[in-house]
């Protein structure tokens, strides 16, 4: 699967007096040859946000870069974990030892043979959008769901999603990138292989969506809205206002040229694929735990019979 793509970035400051967000490529300087996109948004309240965002982006990128120089168009899960540690090492020397330690979010999108990996930690977004002629019809087909505290308390039934948009709670994370921590926080992965031409990628910082949600996201990549740079300007023209710090890649998708087989091999594959960790099937499971499973399963049926044979027999006593 070969693309041909055009990347956009965003990079605005808010009403912050410092950036705290940093990308790769830096703002103004990707080309349509790029094919690693990181976006990384420094933690606000925390001593050097700034730092912490601009060293995981520059030691990813390096990291990842190194090894396509020696790999070509191959990506796999293994490579991004490998990478993801090397960037955790260099923030650790980072560490300047403030109580309320540095750290920031991370989102990561790479273009590859078999598709596109997508990666992030915290609460900045990666979006994967088909336009439709109206918002209506304009799809979402991906996004990554954020690494809160409202959103864990709306899974559990605490919050409403529409309570969690203006819940006090909402800029809490449980997820970050922070030196030196006894646990190191895991990224969720997610395979990209239903790409088209005309789709667009989005990564994005919390601070594009203050006054954003879906059905924007949608009229603003509507075919209403025709060409990319007008796309951009909207966007820009939408949050000139926000208060933070608030930066995105939109990157569009104008060609894909699949190899023999690829197609046809899609068609038989899910198009969003969490990594392999979190589809284990029972086959991986030990011995014991099917023998128990297979025991239990024979206890239910033989007290369904006999609570039916119970019933049955005071049918006829009656």
């Amino acid at each position: 699967m070969k693309f041909s793509i055009q990347p956009y970035s965003i990079y605005e400051l808010g009403k912050r007096e410092r950036q705290e967000d940093s990308i790769y490529p830096s703002h103004g300087a990707a080309t349509p040859q790029d094919r690693l996109f990181i976006l990384c948004d420094g933690m606000g309240g925390h001593s050097a946000g700034d730092v912490a965002s601009a060293t995981v982006c520059e030691a990813l990128s390096s990291a990842v870069m190194a090894q396509q120089s020696s790999m070509g168009d191959v990506f796999a899960e293994e490579d991004f974990r490998l990478a993801l540690a090397q960037a955790y090492d260099v923030l650790d020397t980072k560490d300047n030892g403030a109580a309320k330690k540095m750290g920031t979010t991370l989102t990561f999108l790479k273009f590859h043979s078999k598709g596109a990996m997508i990666a992030h930690i915290g609460d900045s977004r990666v979006y994967h959008i088909r336009p439709g002629k109206t918002p209506e019809t304009t799809q979402i087909l991906f996004q990554t769901l954020d690494h809160s505290l409202v959103n864990d308390l709306v899974k559990v039934g605490e919050l409403t999603p529409e309570e969690a948009k203006t819940s006090s709670q909402r800029n809490i994370i449980t997820r970050a990138m922070q030196p030196l921590m006894s646990r190191r926080s895991k990224a969720d992965l997610y395979h990209a292989a239903d790409i088209q031409a005309g789709d667009y990628f989005m990564l994005c910082s919390d601070g594009i969506l203050e006054q954003m949600d879906d059905f924007d996201v949608q009229e603003i990549f509507s075919d209403r809205i025709a060409t990319p740079q007008e796309k951009i300007e909207t966007i820009i023209h939408a949050t000139q206002d926000n208060a933070d710090n608030h930066s995105a890649y939109v990157i569009k998708v104008l060609d894909v040229v699949y190899e023999q087989g690829e197609q046809a091999a899609l068609s038989q594959t899910d198009c969003f694929k969490p990594a392999e960790k979190s589809r284990k099937s029972t086959a991986s499971r030990p011995a014991s735990f099917n023998k128990r499973h297979l025991f239990l399963s024979l206890l239910m049926a033989l007290v369904v019979l006999l609570i039916l044979l119970f019933v049955t027999y005071k049918f006829i006593l009656s």
